[in-house]
């Protein structure tokens, strides 16, 4: 059994690492501020005696004694992380900072969750991890895209200039149950308004393409990279290599649910990139021949069964 702190706890991919966890027999300390985490995603997990539950915000040092650390604490979708952009840059780079010198202090390993997002409106298709990116540093989306960036670069000197056992992972567009259903993102976005008849709001022409992992596979490259050795420090793409159109998968979302949406198009916003598709080679290598195995139908009919049930209570 280790002892394993998860900052993001309650969120959306935190909260199924926590599960996760736990149910590999470890002890977990879910930490969360809830500002786009719920405790409603993890209330089942309290009865669990292993499970520990911790209102706090990242960006205030935290003293705990832990075996490793995963770093998920930031919000994830443009609509919330520019609602205080400040606050965004600060979560990236004074949880890092923090969260880097606890493991420091506890000589413990700790995993950065950064983002297909610090390659930008990629230039190179598919994205390798030795590509560094076409970001624009004073747009909307800067805070996020920069400040993770920022985190990458604070754990890669940590780990050099203190030898802090590091990982970081880049998360491609990932989906699944205890999405928020006002994150505004696309599949999250597609399913609510399929399910309720709305417009499905497509921005742009809906040829620009994404990849998207199912978030089971996310978790089990997230924990095999926590695993390797302390030689393996990354950065490492996770990712499901398949690419869709937005087009196709709105169709595809109207197709699943039966509905009666139809499709309206809106201006593209800025900086939002043209293709997103990860190149997997390096996880595949190093990760015991990891890779997606859950495809986009399947997945999405759990995401579905989700929001449906979150929709009717």
């Amino acid at each position: 059994m280790k002892r394993i702190l998860v900052t993001g706890g309650a969120g959306f991919i935190g909260s199924h690492l926590c599960e996760r966890l736990l149910r590999e027999g470890h002890e977990v300390l879910c930490l969360d501020n809830y500002f786009t985490g719920s405790k409603k995603n993890i209330t089942h997990l309290l009865e669990n005696p292993y499970f520990e539950l911790i209102r706090h915000d990242v960006t205030t040092p935290y003293f705990v004694e832990v075996d490793e650390i995963y770093n998920l604490a930031c919000p994830a979708s443009p609509i919330h992380y520019q609602y205080n952009p400040i606050k965004t840059v600060k979560t990236s780079v004074m949880g890092a900072i923090n969260m880097l010198g606890l493991a420091k202090r506890i000589r413990s390993k700790v995993l950065q969750a950064s983002t297909s997002e610090v390659y930008g409106d990629p230039s190179v298709h598919p994205q390798p991890e030795s590509y560094w990116g076409n970001v624009n540093p004073i747009g909307v989306r800067s805070c996020y895209d920069e400040g993770k960036r920022c985190a990458e670069t604070l754990f890669t000197d940590y780990h050099q200039q203190n030898q802090v056992r590091i990982k970081i992972v880049r998360i491609f567009n990932t989906y699944g149950p205890n999405m928020h259903p006002n994150d505004g993102r696309v599949v999250s976005n597609f399913i609510v308004q399929a399910l309720q008849n709305q417009e499905i709001t497509i921005y742009g022409d809906g040829s620009q393409t994404r990849s998207f992992q199912y978030v089971d596979d996310l978790l089990e490259g997230m924990i095999r990279m926590m695993q390797t050795g302390d030689n393996i420090t990354g950065p490492v793409n996770i990712g499901n290599p398949v690419e869709f159109t937005i087009l196709e998968l709105a169709e595809k979302i109207i197709s699943m649910t039966g509905s009666r949406s139809k499709i309206s198009f809106l201006p593209l916003p800025q900086d939002d990139p043209v293709q997103r598709q990860p190149d997997i080679s390096l996880a595949k290598k190093i990760l015991d021949g990891w890779s997606p195995v859950v495809e986009l139908e399947a997945g999405l009919e759990k995401t579905i069964a989700y929001f449906n049930h979150l929709l009717n209570s």
